[in-house]
């Protein structure tokens, strides 16, 4: 007995070990029920391999190898399962698709291991001689080992598949266990090609199978530390079959050991061919861990860069520069400036122009230009206007290119407009400016000092640099319309706010209408009618001219005012209204800071809005008091009443009323005043029972 034919037993109770590990989860998923069933069948397989090992007597190995086999035909169902549900949301799509597969690898080689076991092995004839055994593998033993193989290798590119559309911590989480079953079934996919070159079981590679068993065991119990197996929400693309790393190892693995087969068969050396596929096959591992590993990549690409290549240009220093360069520009005509002058610095280049497209004429025009006189720019100028085509053509190219291999006529125009001033500058270079499928317009390079020829490294450089120009003049663009939006938005709220004044004024001159055939003959009436009309005709012209001065954006102008000053003449502005009951309780209140005209404008809203909601018989009571540091004025009304959901959803948003031929804005436009004024508004309402509306104002702590 050795130490390595204790070797099956330990990778076989360790894979059943961790089979049983995996259902300890609340709600095992169907990845988790094929993890299951196949670490319990590999822990089998590696039991019998390992009882095989121990046999005395010839029937007994071949009842165990027998046996083995068995076990090795119903593997590949359970794993292609299990690589095809593992954290794969759209699974069922994928188990869909691969239906006719499945019941394949699921039938044909258990019904070939079971219907043809008696002629899976055959005793070589020369082992008649001693006490030598050397079985051979029959026909169905060869056919079921192409059969394993090719399952072996659909296994691994589904895993390939799901570790490939996973990215960041995701690819982290799934990392152990794709390389776990990595090494298990590339390891069993190289003995199952060693099978078919040689068509015998080879013991020695019993062992590598339980090794690379026992190997992929650690590697799932440290994914299983890291993560619990966590399993990962990615959408794979269907197309499994296209661009496979694992079908292109594979497949010059298979080259390889073809050749070095060819070359045992001429000049010998076949107890060294097993070690060098060996060798060849624990190289091609390595590179594809080290190709899996994220951090190792990483290395080694920081390691070649910083001792084996020195860069062209310093990329952080000059993305620094760009970027507090740009940080400043608050314009077009400045980006175009900057990007100019810092482009012809970097890249020693005499004449860079910068073309942007006019949204209004779809044409590109010169932005900047370091080889062009100020008084030559200009969109009116013919020489600084690029032709519709040249635009055209710019749209289907993202990457910089050689202007002087263009041979068209656009090119030619554009070769016009940016003629060069040195014969020996070298060629034009244009790096389109373009955000996703628009262009924005282009960057002409030309009189390079020497006439250089631009580097793989400045080209991409210099396509950075236009990305870079792009967003910063997207967000320009974005800041002007948003700007210009918010100046609508202003204007529409302010013109919001000055009708719906004249609309309140309009409003008390009806009243007054109305009542006037009534009460013309009573002087007491008539006297209060002038008095009524000169109050709204001077609220009027005080509205024009806050209208007139709107572009100095004055504060409002606060002064101490007693609150029940303001509601007595909001009040009188109102005037009488026919049918609607008007009680005052006015209390004693401190004063407050307040804009007069402001607070006379809330309380003539409440109350227009309270006779609104009236019926044929309503009262509005208006009551002021004094409540801990505050002076608050109730509007209260006996009318229709609001419902809950218009409380909370409609009731303050602007542009929004329930009247007929209301604004929407009045009550908007209260509450911000008595927000403006450090106070609040809260409503109190109930359907057909009527509404309270309480504007608080803090006092005047001045004194």
């Amino acid at each position: 007995m050795t130490l390595f034919s204790f070797l099956p037993f330990v990778a076989g109770f360790s894979s059943l070990a961790l089979a049983g590990v995996s259902l300890l989860r609340k709600k095992p998923s169907l990845a988790t029920w094929c993890f299951f069933a196949g670490m319990a069948a590999l822990g089998i397989d590696s039991l019998l391999m390992g009882l095989g090992l121990r046999a005395t007597q010839l029937e007994e190995l071949v009842y165990w190898l027998k046996a083995a086999f068995i076990v090795k035909s119903v593997v590949p169902v359970i794993w292609l399962c299990f690589s095809l549900t593992y954290s794969r949301t759209n699974y069922r799509e994928f188990l869909r698709r691969w239906r006719i597969p499945l019941a394949v690898v699921g039938l044909l080689p258990v019904g070939l291991s079971l219907g043809f076991r008696d002629q899976l092995f055959r005793l070589a004839p020369e082992s008649t001689v001693g006490d030598v055994w050397r079985l051979q593998f029959g026909v169905m033993a060869n056919a079921l080992n192409a059969v394993l193989l090719i399952s072996l290798v659909l296994i691994l590119m589904n895993l390939e598949q799901t570790f490939r559309s996973a990215v960041g911590t995701m690819r982290w989480r799934i990392k152990f266990v794709v390389l776990a079953l990595v090494v298990i079934f590339g390891t069993r996919l190289y003995v199952r090609s060693q099978a078919i070159l040689f068509s015998e079981p080879d013991v020695a590679l019993w062992g590598v199978e339980s090794g690379a068993l026992l190997i992929g065991c650690l590697f799932l119990a440290l994914a299983y530390a890291r993560t619990g197996w966590a399993e990962i929400a990615v959408y794979p693309s269907s197309a499994v079959l296209r661009s496979s790393l694992t079908v292109l190892i594979v497949g010059a693995y298979l080259f390889i050991v073809g050749v070095l087969a060819q070359v045992v068969r001429r000049f010998g050396g076949a107890e060294y061919f097993q070690f060098q596929a060996f060798v060849v096959l624990l190289g091609m591992a390595g590179l594809a861990v080290l190709l899996l590993s994220d951090r190792a990549r990483q290395r080694i690409h920081a390691f070649v860069v910083r001792h084996f290549r020195k860069a062209q240009h310093d990329s952080v220093r000059i993305w620094g520069l760009f970027s507090r360069r740009f940080a400043s520009v608050t314009d077009q005509a400045g980006l175009c400036a900057a990007s100019a002058k810092l482009i012809s610095e970097t890249f020693d280049v005499l004449s860079v122009t910068v073309w942007l497209l006019d949204d209004e004429t779809g044409r590109l025009i010169v932005g900047a230009s370091t080889s062009r006189q100020q008084g030559e720019s200009g969109a009116t100028n013919p020489s600084d206007t690029a032709s519709h085509a040249v635009t055209a053509a710019l749209r289907v190219r993202s990457l910089p290119f050689d202007l002087e291999d263009v041979n068209e006529t656009w090119a030619e125009e554009l070769r016009q407009l940016n003629s060069t001033a040195f014969p020996n500058g070298g060629n034009r270079l244009c790096v389109p400016l373009r955000a996703g499928e628009e262009c924005l317009g282009v960057l002409l390079l030309a009189d390079r000092i020497n006439g250089a020829i631009y580097t793989v490294e400045e080209l991409e450089l210099l396509k950075c640099i236009g990305d870079q120009i792009t967003s910063v003049l997207l967000n320009l663009r974005l800041a002007s319309d948003v700007a210009h939006a918010k100046e609508l938005e202003a204007f529409r709220t302010m013109s919001a706010f000055f009708v719906h004044d004249l609309k309140n004024a309009a409003a008390s001159l009806n009243l007054m209408l109305r009542n006037l055939p009534v009460h013309f003959d009573d002087p007491a009436f008539r006297e209060d009618a002038l008095r009524g009309i000169g109050n709204t005709a001077q609220r009027i012209d005080d509205m024009i001219a806050r209208l007139s001065a709107l572009r100095q954006r004055p504060d409002s102008v606060r002064v101490e005012a007693d609150l029940n000053q303001l509601v007595s003449d909001a009040l009188d502005r109102v005037n009488k209204m026919p049918n609607v009951e008007v009680t005052r309780e006015l209390q004693p209140l401190p004063s407050i800071l307040a804009d007069r005209e402001q607070i006379q404008n809330v309380v003539t809203n409440l109350v227009l809005n309270a006779r609104d909601a009236l019926g044929s018989e309503g009262r509005i009571q208006v009551r002021t008091e004094h409540r801990a540091g505050f002076v608050v004025l109730s509007v209260v009304d006996n009318g229709c009443g609001m419902s809950p959901a218009f409380l909370k959803e409609s009731l303050f948003r602007p542009f929004q009323s329930t009247k007929k031929k209301g604004l929407g804005i009045g009550l908007f436009q209260s509450r911000a005043i008595v927000q403006a004024h450090g106070g609040g508004i809260h409503v109190e309402s109930e359907v057909g029972k009527g509404t309270t509306f309480l504007a608080s104002f803090p006092v005047n702590d001045e004194k």
